[in-house]
């Protein structure tokens, strides 16, 4: 009797000791869903290195709370479909409470259809369109946020640069009819651009695998408008003002956010403006010795994917450690309650998970991306 008290007692040590083994060991698993690959690569590279960096930071200071922040990665391409499989496959397989992506609006959107029902917790870096944070009734959904400006704020930006700054008064508004993204922020461009007197002289959609422009690109030429804008990723951008230029269209052109790549054909947009999250210029500390830290560790200046990437880890990073719990459902409600000073600005979410921020105005002028201003809500 009294050698099966001593076993049990044995047992008993050792279960307590593995448990504290294991709590010295607790860990916080983040997935980063990016598009490592596909047309928009350059979008998930820059994303994945600014949380690379700041999951790096956290760790040698010892983590959150005493807990390693671990990542698994998955190629979520900007594709719907393919962002629903990977968001499936870190939730169910990989076993993460936590999110940080997609870049894109529309994969975005189906990675929070996932998301939510399963209780995890999701933190868009980039993805700008109003329905990522908000159900078909507008209702916050309550495990996704952002750590961005909303496209309705981008679109009033340009609409009031390119009429009330620049002085232009005709426009043509080219658009992909089945990106969510660049659908709506041709949208919320062009209501406040006619609010102020701007007429919209040609507004035509065009498919995503479309490459030759020129049919309504000819439109544009006959319409002799003052403003082209163009509301699609780097990619397609440089595409259609290759094209634009070769059909000696002198339209000034402006973009959003999606333009900000170091790929984006800075010849065929020389002359050009478009919106971003942040600029270089910025002369606050923390941006400056992000910029020296990012340089160093890179090789490269960060664009606005690695600053938001950067942010968004940050933010979801501080709202653990304040819980003090790993549990997604109390972190949520943190979430919208603290203030973070992040690289592209301060972040305090509103009720639907959405941050309010100013917005950079930057020119590609002689091969260089110029800083204009700053454009506050």
């Amino acid at each position: 009797m009294r050698a099966f008290k001593f076993v049990s007692l044995l047992v008993l040590i050792a279960m307590v000791f593995s448990s504290c083994a294991g709590a010295g060991a607790k860990e916080v698993k983040v997935a980063m869903l990016f598009p490592m690959t596909g047309g928009e690569a350059t979008f998930g590279k820059s994303s994945k290195e600014g949380v690379e960096l700041a999951v790096e930071e956290w760790n040698a200071k010892g983590g959150i709370n005493g807990m390693k922040i671990t990542t698994v990665l998955g190629d979520s391409r900007c594709d719907a479909q393919e962002a629903r499989n990977q968001a499936v496959k870190v939730i169910d397989q990989d076993k993460v409470k936590f999110i940080i992506g997609e870049v894109c609006s529309s994969a975005s959107i189906p990675v929070s259809e996932v998301a939510n029902p399963k209780k995890v917790l999701q933190i868009s870096p980039t993805s700008t369109n109003p329905k990522v944070t908000v159900d078909a009734n507008g209702k916050h959904k309550p495990y996704t946020f952002r750590a961005c400006f909303l496209d309705p704020f981008q679109g009033d930006v340009l609409a009031a640069f390119a009429y009330k700054e620049k002085g232009l008064k005709t426009a043509a508004i080219l658009f992909d009819q089945g990106n969510d993204y660049v659908r709506g922020l041709a949208e919320y461009i062009k209501a406040p651009y006619e609010k102020l007197g701007g007429q919209v002289k040609v507004y035509e959609a065009y498919n995503k695998d479309d490459s030759d422009f020129s049919a309504i690109l000819a439109k544009v030429a006959d319409a002799k408008v003052d403003v082209l804008f163009l509301p699609d990723y780097y990619n397609k951008v440089s595409l259609i003002a290759k094209q634009a230029k070769d059909k000696g269209i002198t339209a000034v052109m402006m973009g959003g956010d999606g333009w900000d790549s170091a790929e984006l054909d800075r010849t065929a947009t020389d002359g050009s403006y478009f919106s971003n999250h942040y600029s270089p210029q910025d002369p606050r500390p923390i941006v400056q010795n992000f910029l020296k830290t990012y340089k160093a560790k890179y090789g490269a200046d960060p664009d606005a994917l690695a600053v938001l990437a950067y942010d968004a880890a940050n933010f979801l990073f501080s709202a653990i450690q304040e819980t003090k719990s790993a549990d997604p459902e109390k972190v949520k409600d943190t979430m919208l309650k603290i203030t973070v000073e992040g690289i592209s600005g301060q972040i305090k979410m509103g009720p639907t998970g959405d941050p309010i921020k100013t917005a950079a105005i930057s020119q590609v002028k002689g091969g260089k991306i110029e800083f204009v201003k700053f454009a506050a809500p």
